[in-house]
């Protein structure tokens, strides 16, 4: 891909093996921090951990039926529900509860995020961006994640340049998380003269 800049100067962006490490490389899950006790808390720390087992997707589950919650953490649970699904490539699934989380509470950006996500996990790269762009607009607790997550949908879409922009964003927001950097790697920048 070629950018024009000021002096007839071109830079080329230029991914190996995109769509491979694509495959490899999966999605980041924004998990939504419920409080108070109980099980919302409960199914919130374990999203927050990485847990993908379908226990904790159950412990979600009771949580929604049986504790009374506000909108904010009803939606969180939704969210945090949605992230063992989609953690478990249960997509269809998980869209389901991201759409029920932003019925309940439209201000939530995880819930953008992941459903940005799981689009991308359903290879619907050009519906992803929009949603991860929604998610950043409302903010988020974790940053890096959905800009890392809209660089594998920008791949998807084989936009190099925009992929490579939010790769480095991600690892300027998160310097620690190895992830980004590795995708980081593939890429090969030059300059030319034109």
């Amino acid at each position: 891909m070629a950018i024009r800049r000021p002096k007839a100067m071109k830079t080329i962006w230029a991914a190996l093996g995109a769509a491979a490490a694509l495959a490899a490389a999966g999605s980041a899950n924004a998990a939504v921090t419920v409080i108070g006790g109980g099980l919302a808390e409960a199914c919130s720390q374990a999203a927050i951990r990485g847990e993908s087992a379908p226990e904790y997707e159950a412990l979600c589950t009771t949580a929604l039926e049986s504790e009374f919650l506000n909108a904010r953490d009803r939606a969180g649970t939704y969210v945090n529900r949605g992230v063992f699904k989609l953690r478990r490539a249960q997509y269809d699934m998980a869209v389901k509860d991201f759409d029920l989380a932003i019925r309940l509470k439209p201000d939530v950006g995880e819930a953008y995020v992941n459903r940005g996500a799981a689009f991308i996990g359903q290879k619907r790269y050009a519906e992803s961006v929009p949603q991860i762009n929604k998610g950043l607009e409302l903010g988020v607790e974790e940053p890096a994640k959905a800009y890392y997550n809209r660089a594998l949908a920008y791949e998807g879409l084989e936009d190099a340049k925009s992929a490579y922009f939010d790769y480095q964003k991600a690892l300027e927001l998160k310097p620690e998380w190895s992830a980004p950097r590795e995708q980081l790697v593939r890429f090969t920048v030059t300059k030319r003269g034109g």
